[in-house]
């Protein structure tokens, strides 16, 4: 595996994926790969402008959709406009240490975004998907802590704290999904991926909103020294997402020192993201908070 490059990436043609956020940064060039090599993928993607704009510079059958992660009734629409079978959804899009926010429905903008939006979109699509479903993460993940006396971030909100556990959360999803889709004999999988450190704009977002030179500043110069290219950091997804032999809950990130770049290979989250107990109850809560059953049952206790 250590070698695995975009030569490698297995023939997609008939196959049909989802990668939301797609309009610029890993989404985009994961889209664009995928689509380049035979398969038809949806751009979902809140800014539809934007979209259709890197849509534009795609090749092979790309389309745009608008989807709203920060609105459930955004995700619930943009679920109901899927018909037909999807072999792959990437569950990309994500906001990274803004000042505290809350979506449409009230959660902390992090959590609601990157885990709580990806969780409701899964559930409602997970009826159309026929082969795997791939949920980032990130090195942050190692920061995180599941925080269920304050979910949200209400008393106490810290930018980068949050972003850990919002992370952590995705992880802990993705293992968990797979612990259930083995519960119930399904043959999808659920895999999980990170892309080290790659130049794109989220890092220079959550500055802006800040309204923060020396932080934009400081992403900047941290991106020209030490992070790879988009492209480079999408290689794990890609090869989370086209992999024929992957095993379900599989952890798939950059083989470089320290994770932050390289060739993709499998890797270990730490022990917290493996809290089978943790996450059973992040399910149930994260369950009750978006209203989205799976229907999936509770994996055996060991």
């Amino acid at each position: 595996m250590s070698g695995w490059g975009l030569a490698d990436l297995p023939d997609q043609r008939g196959r049909t994926a989802i990668v939301t956020g797609a309009n610029s940064g890993l989404g985009a060039a994961t889209a664009r790969t995928l689509a380049h090599s035979g398969a038809r993928v949806v751009l979902a993607c809140r800014d539809v402008a934007k979209g259709e704009a890197a849509a534009a510079s795609m090749i092979g059958a790309v389309e745009v959709r608008q989807l709203d992660l920060a609105s459930l009734d955004g995700v619930r629409a943009f679920a109901a406009g899927v018909e037909e079978p999807v072999d792959v959804l990437v569950n990309n899009a994500g906001v990274m240490a803004p000042p505290r926010g809350e979506t449409a429905d009230g959660f902390e903008l992090q959590l609601g975004t990157n885990h709580l939006g990806h969780f409701a979109l899964t559930g409602l699509l997970l009826d159309r998907v026929r082969d795997r479903v791939v949920t980032l993460s990130s090195n942050a993940h190692r920061i995180g802590r599941i925080r269920f006396d304050d979910l949200q971030s209400e008393r106490r909100y810290g930018a980068w704290t949050a972003y850990g556990q919002s992370k952590l959360a995705n992880l802990l999803f993705a293992l968990e999904l797979q612990r259930r889709l083995d519960a119930a004999g399904s043959p999808l999988r659920s895999v999980a991926a990170h892309p080290g450190y790659a130049a794109t704009n989220l890092q220079l977002a959550g500055p802006a909103l800040a309204h923060s030179r020396l932080g934009a500043a400081a992403m900047r110069i941290g991106n020209r020294l030490f992070a790879q290219s988009a492209q480079d950091g999408a290689r794990p997804v890609l090869y989370a997402a086209t992999v024929r032999d992957l095993a379900g809950g599989s952890y798939v990130g950059p083989g470089g020192p320290g994770e932050l770049r390289g060739a993709p290979k499998l890797v270990q989250p730490r022990p917290n993201a493996r809290d089978a107990d943790v996450a059973a109850r992040l399910w149930a809560v994260s369950e009750r908070l978006t209203g989205v059953a799976f229907g999936l049952p509770a994996p055996t206790a060991a």
